[in-house]
């Protein structure tokens, strides 16, 4: 299936920017399906999905965030560690 580009935007966390795609899915039976894809780094990326888009924005809102920090946690973990 093809994904459509539907709208692209920055979000910040703690100063620093981020950029958000988000896509349009068409299904086999008509329905549509919405999917963003936060870009972290050069080869980091978070992929949620969802039936509309509002509630992937708002996904995205509270798992980018959390997902940054953990790993921010995790890589300061490991280098403790080692």
């Amino acid at each position: 299936m093809f994904r459509k580009l539907v709208q692209s935007e920055q979000i910040d966390v703690d100063g620093r920017p981020y950029v958000v795609h988000y896509f349009e899915h068409r299904k086999a039976r008509g329905g549509r399906r919405f999917s963003a894809e936060a870009v972290l780094g050069p080869d980091d990326r978070i992929i949620v999905d969802d039936d509309t888009l509002i509630s992937v924005q708002a996904k995205v809102a509270r798992l980018a965030p959390a997902t940054i920090y953990s790993r921010a946690l995790a890589a300061k973990a490991a280098s403790v560690a080692a």
